[in-house]
């Protein structure tokens, strides 16, 4: 299991980094087919109070997953990004039952 953070403009606190490794790595207990997982952190130069943005790739063979949201916080864009990528797995695993 590899998980790369990248905070960009920005350095992110222990707690923030500890928060992401154990959700982004609870997605590797879905499939076997996840290789690495890719977080990129921002900050968005809007006005709005909902300027963290949050973006995951997950490293799989054939096409990669890739999620983005935007959030007040960094925590809530994580667990929003997580949900997206849930259903994104799910859709690969039935796929590939469907092919074999």
């Amino acid at each position: 299991m590899n998980i790369n953070i990248k905070t960009i403009h920005f350095t992110a606190k222990q707690e923030l980094t500890d928060f992401i490794t154990e959700k982004v790595g609870a997605l590797f207990r879905y499939s076997d087919e996840i290789l690495a997982g890719e977080v990129s952190l921002k900050l968005d130069k809007s006005a709005t109070r909902e300027n963290k943005i949050c973006e995951i790739r997950l490293v799989v063979p054939g096409n990669d997953l890739f999620a983005k949201r935007q959030c007040e916080t960094f925590e809530g864009a994580t667990k929003q990004t997580i949900e997206a990528l849930q259903k994104q797995i799910e859709k690969l695993k039935w796929k590939l039952k469907s092919i074999k």
